[in-house]
Formats: structure tokens, sequence, C-alpha cells
């Protein structure tokens, strides 16, 4: 798509002012090369996060309870077929007590991360939730997989306010080759079904997948901003050697920015997180995210004897490090970048509307 330059002028202005991008539109900005130009669309979107969500970023403490998974996706370095995976479930008080622990250090959200593990029954995760809730005034962020909707329905009950459910791709076929024992519309009817019964939902995809176009990015872009998503989690496919996968080159860092500041351009007021994924690829990813329209930052509270057994992909950022190194590290990083750290559980302004 040949586009002039003062048709980029144009395009640049309505991504500022309304976000309304058309695909042909939104594949010309990701098809960006000249640093020039790619420096004009970061700076667009960090206005527009500016605008809409402000300077705030918001810390979650991501706890990783549970590296079991009944699934076979083809990326992931805890797939089930994986057998040198050293498995793990945090006992159910250990996870909240942890929680505790974390929200004492004046975090306002907690990210329950696991595989799809059906020992956590909506039984189990109701009693995880409501035993957080007991002790400790903060909000539940989910990110367990797919589930039906009663048990989505019961751990809402039991006081979840979010859930994060990557929809991964939006494109059909790449979903089914990326997902050999998962339905790419089963996907979509669990995100409908967290959206009806009230959860501040996030979704997300990968960026520089095999296969993958741009022509594929854009239709994520178009999906997170017609799904009105709450959250939208964003980072480069970075290839784990136990997969299927795993002799395909990573997603770069310059398209990922490119998809976040797109995402911010689309969603307006939406939660976008700096990834621990981008932070893993470049020592300074996740500022760079936070430049280009991130306002929230996930760092990891999981014990040390567990955490490094939730290996995803490969070199994963921190993951060898002390959860309380972690804590003064990440604030640090937010204050370098001039934003300021936000307080309270930093709720969803879609959702609070």
């Amino acid at each position: 798509m040949r586009i002039s330059d003062c048709g980029f002028n144009e395009i640049l202005n309505k991504a500022l002012v309304t976000g309304d991008l058309s695909r042909e539109e939104i594949v010309f900005l990701l098809s960006l090369e000249d640093e020039a130009d790619v420096k004009r669309l970061l700076e667009t979107a960090d206005a527009v996060r500016q605008a809409c969500v402000g300077d705030d970023v918001y810390i979650r403490g991501l706890i990783e309870f549970s590296n079991m998974c009944a699934r076979n996706c083809s990326y992931c370095g805890i797939r089930a077929d994986n057998p040198d995976v050293h498995r793990y479930r945090m006992p159910i008080d250990e996870i909240i007590e942890t929680a505790e622990h974390v929200v004492s250090k004046g975090i306002g959200t907690i990210v329950l991360q696991s595989g799809e593990d059906p020992w956590f029954t909506a039984d189990r995760m109701r009693e995880i939730i409501r035993g957080i809730k007991a002790r400790a005034d903060c909000a539940i962020t989910l990110s367990i997989g797919e589930r039906t909707y009663d048990e989505y329905k019961a751990m809402k009950e039991a006081g979840a306010d979010r859930f994060l459910l990557r929809h991964e791709t939006a494109v059909r076929s790449l979903y089914e080759k990326l997902h050999p024992d998962c339905s790419f519309d089963e996907r979509q009817r669990c995100l409908n079904d967290l959206k009806s019964l009230g959860y501040q939902v996030g979704a997300g995809c990968m960026v520089g997948l095999p296969w993958q176009t741009v022509e594929d990015m854009a239709e994520d872009i178009v999906f997170v901003r017609d799904l009105n998503a709450d959250m939208v989690g964003i980072g480069p496919f970075i290839p784990h050697p136990g997969t299927p996968l795993g002799d395909h080159p990573a997603g770069t860092l310059a398209q990922t920015l490119k998809m976040v500041a797109l995402a911010r351009i689309a969603t307006r007021n939406g939660l976008l997180p700096a990834t621990t994924a981008v932070g893993s690829i470049d020592p300074f990813g996740r500022e760079k995210a936070l430049k280009a329209g991130a306002n929230v930052v996930m760092p990891n509270y999981t014990p040390l004897k567990y955490r490094v057994d939730y290996e995803i992909y490969p070199d994963k950022k921190c993951i060898n490090e002390d959860p309380e190194q972690c804590h003064g590290c990440m604030q640090a990083r937010i204050l370098s970048t001039g934003r300021t750290i936000g307080t309270g559980p930093g709720h969803s302004l879609k959702h609070l509307r």
C-alpha cells in the first residue's frame, strides 16, 4: 500500500483523534520501516495513551501457581507433551499467603496464572479467590484458560474481577495450526461468555509467529477493537526448543512495538501491559513498550522454587531473580520513563463507565 507523505499525516491524525483506522491503514502502519516514520507512529500512540489513561503505570503481581497443562499448543514450553518440564502445583494455602504478601507491597491487583490444569476446579478456584479476598484488599485477575460458562460464573461470583484469555490470533487458519487440540470457535465462545458475565476481559496475541502475515496482525488489532477489550497483552513469539516451533525465528522488537502502539490507538483507554516477553528480547523492552502506549507491568512474584519451572519460552526475563528484588527494580524502571506508579486496583476505564 503506497501512501504519500500527506496521506501518512492524515492517517496519524486519524489515529490520534479517533483511532478509527481501516484494515488497509493498519497494514500500512505495520509495514513502516523508516526509523523516523516508526518513531512518529510510536509517539502518536504515546500521545493517545497520555490523553486517554494518563501517566500512571499499574503494577500487577503475577503468581504462576501451576505449570500443569492439558493442552499441546505448538509454541508453549509447558505443553502437555513436553517431557522435560518439572511439573508443580502450588498448595492452595501457599497461593493465598503469597497473594497476601504481594498486596502488602502496595500492589492492587493479583494475577493468578496457570496452564490449563483440570485439578484446579471451579470449587478450588473459588476457595483461592475467597481466601485472598478475605485477607487482602485487591482485585483478582485470572489467567487459567478455557472453562465452561458455569465455571466462569462461579469464579466471578466468588470475587474474581478480571480474566485474561489471549485470543493468540484472530485468523482461524493460523489459530488451528498453532493449537492442534483446541477450537477457534471455542476460544471465541469463552471470550464472549466472560464479557457477558461482567468480567474485565483481556485478549492478546503474539507477534512474529510462523506463517503470520502483516495482514494477520492487522486482523488482531481489528479484533481487540471490536471486542472492546479491557486489556490487551501483546508480546513477541519466542521459540522454545521443546516445542514443534522451536526452530522458527523469534518475533522482532520493532514489529512488537508497532503492534503495541496500534493496540493503544485502537483501544484508546484499554489496559496494555509492557509484557515480560518484550523485556526478554531486549534489556529495555518494557521501557520501550511503555513509551509506545503501554500502561501496565506484571512482575513475577511466584516463589523462586516454582518460577524457574514456568518456562513457556526460554531465557524468560527475571526467571532466576528473587521476587523481592523485582519489586524495587520494576518501580525504578517505571520512574525512569518519566511515568508515575499507579495506586489501587487500576480497574479498566471501559468497565467503570
